[in-house]
Formats: structure tokens, sequence, C-alpha cells
């Protein structure tokens, strides 16, 4: 089998101290060998990828991967080639790249999203592709992990078409990027889970690229009110700019004891938890989609979720299915209903890779970009 030789950024452990700057626990190498594509899969080059918490989360170790990992996964590409069996998508089409792979046979793939593929799952966490091979190698011919079924943070990618979702030809590649995983997060849980009504006054508690992207839906959709909620008052700022009917912090929240029909939680601690269960009205829903490190506990009372008749409900990776999700989303888009442009905060080169994890950790970015043509403008 031929080998490409590919430019990427390899975590070679986990656990390296902050800042990533000095620590370096990213190297990008220009020694990576990419096998060609084999039956079901694809090669894309990569366009654009953005820097995302669950890349961060492999590096600091709350989300322990097999290591070494080429990471990188919210991203877009063009399809360079085709393997046996993917005749079906054409060479120079766009794809978003999504983080879940779903095999489509598994009990997981047929509950429309709310329970996730049990053989993409157990790729993701071997650091394999769906069909359990590898793709990636170093100079040595040692293997390389992959990064939820993609490793985008390098030039090419060979993925399973499981992985991708075409899109068409005037979707940037910036653009298409978001859909892959902070909007099907995020949006797919306002989407999928809350579902919220017309009349409905919505909040979103943390402002991250999940949260922002979960801000921007409901927004897009017309609801009555939308009401931006974070501790960090630069994230606040940014909500402004997106278009929240207000913005407020969890205290300034509980102090006007506001009551909310829907409030989305991502942040991913038990504190933001307890305080979106606190700002429920009766009959309101609150929807996780934050991801707290294991073992984290929240507090609620039971009877005011009965009294209340209020809901807690889950929602892993937006309970999206992307091939379903991903088209509406870029239909809002391109109705100028989607202001995804603006969830963009700055771009990158591959190079400054460990400087963007800097960035994501210190929350003083929301979406970084990076680019692998020309620097996008600001």
């Amino acid at each position: 089998m031929t080998t490409r030789r590919i430019r990427g950024a390899v975590l070679t452990a986990s656990g390296a101290e902050a800042p990533y700057q000095d620590s370096l626990p990213l190297q990008v190498r220009d020694d990576l060998a990419l096998s060609e594509p084999g039956h079901d899969e694809l090669l894309i080059r990569i366009e654009a990828a953005s820097v995302c918490h669950s890349d961060l989360s492999v590096i600091n170790g709350d989300r322990p991967r097999p290591i070494p990992m080429l990471l990188g996964h919210e991203s877009a590409g063009i399809v360079e080639q085709v393997g046996p069996g993917s005749e079906d998508i054409s060479v120079g089409q766009r794809v978003v790249m999504t983080f879940l792979p779903r095999c489509g046979d598994c009990a997981g793939c047929s509950s429309e999203g709310v329970i996730p593929c049990t053989s993409g799952s157990r790729a993701n966490e071997n650091g394999t592709l769906l069909n359990g091979d590898r793709r990636l190698a170093d100079s040595m011919g040692n293997e390389i992990h992959h990064h939820m079924g993609v490793s985008a943070f390098a030039t090419y990618a060979v993925v399973s078409k499981r992985s991708v979702v075409p899109v068409a030809d005037d979707v940037p590649p910036e653009i298409a990027a978001l859909l892959g995983c902070a909007m099907l997060t995020g949006g797919g849980a306002v989407l999928n889970v809350a579902k919220p009504q017309p009349q409905d006054h919505v909040a979103v508690i943390g402002l991250g690229g999940v949260g922002a992207s979960a801000l921007l839906t409901a927004l897009a959709l017309d609801v009555k009110r939308v009401t931006a909620i974070d501790t960090n008052e630069s994230k606040l700022n940014f909500a402004r700019r997106l278009g929240a009917h207000e913005v407020l912090t969890p205290n300034q929240a509980e102090d006007q004891n506001m009551a909310f029909d829907v409030v989305i939680e991502a942040v991913g601690h038990p504190q933001a938890f307890e305080a979106g269960y606190r700002l429920l009205g009766s009959g309101g829903r609150l929807v996780t989609v934050g991801l707290p490190r294991p073992g984290s506990q929240a507090v609620i009372d039971p009877l005011t979720l009965t009294a209340g008749n209020r809901s807690v409900l889950g929602s892993y990776l937006g309970t999206s299915v992307p091939d379903r999700d991903i088209p509406i989303f870029e239909q809002l888009w391109r109705q100028g209903r989607l202001n995804l442009e603006a969830l963009i905060t700055s771009t990158k080169t591959l190079d400054e890779i460990n400087e963007a994890m800097d960035l994501l950790d210190q929350a003083r970015e929301v979406r970084q970009i990076i680019s692998f043509g020309q620097r996008l403008p600001s």
C-alpha cells in the first residue's frame, strides 16, 4: 500500500502543564506517513480545522486517549481520493468531518441520535477509524492513533466515508468546519432536545464554542427571548455581539429571580448544572451538554423536580444525526439566520497550535480556525 508524506500535530504525552507554548505537548512534524484510503474510506485534503475543548481535554488528560495521537476533529476539506465502496462520494467534493462515525447498523444508529453508535464510540476510544484500522505512522513505521476518526490538525487525513457529510461548494471551509462539532453539539441540543417554542424564554449558560452555537441556534429559531449567562465579562460582550437579547452573570440571573422555559448548560461543571436547574421556571427544561470530569456530582432538590414539573435532559453530541442535522444548519446559514462567521474569533497556522491551546485554556477565544491555505481575513 502506498503512503503519502503529510504534516501534522502529534500529541506524544497527556497531562502537560500550561502554558503549552512552553511545554509544547503538540509536535508539528513533517515526517508523518498516511496510507491510501481502504474500503469505504476517503483521502481528504484539509482546508480548515477548528480548535475545540475536546482536543484540549486529550492534552490535559481529562479525556484519556491512546498516545501518540494526531489531534483535531472539527474540520472541513476536499475529497481527493475515494477508496473501494466510496464511489457515491465525488472527488472534488467539499465535506464536513464529524467526530463520531455512524456504522448505520447498530441500535445506537437507529435511535435518531439518542444513543451514540456502538462501533463509532469504540473506534474513537481506541484511536482507530471505524473499521478498526489505522492509516497514520511516523517515519519509522510506528503507528499513530486517529483522533475521533479524523485527525484534522494535518495537511491530509484518511477517514471513513461515514465520518463525512458533503456540503455545497459555496460554503466556505471555515464555516463548514464549525458544522462538524460546535453546531452539532450546541445547536443540536437546541434543535433535537430543547425544541423551544416561539414564546419561550431560553437561557444559555457557558459561552464557549458549544454554548455560543446553542445561542445562535436559538436566535435563528426566533424564540421570544434569549439570555446569555457566563461569569466571564469578555464572553458576555461576545454574546452581545452575537445578538443575545440580554447578558447576565449567574448571580445576576438568580438575584433577579429569573425563571426560564429552557436552559442550555454548556459548561460541564456541577456548579453550572446546579445554577441552570435553579433558573428553571415551572415546566422548564434543563438540557445539559457540557461534559464534567468523571466523578463530578451535583445536587438538586427532587421535590422541586416533581412539584414544578421540571425536566433534566442530557444531550450527548447534541443528540445529532450528522447527515440529518448538518443540512439544516447549512440552510439556516444560507438564509442569513445563523451567523456562523461571528463564532470565529481568530485564525492560526498549524505552527501556532500550542499557542491556540493556551488561548482556549484561558477562555480568551471561542473558535480559532487553523487554516491550511492563506490566513483568513480577521
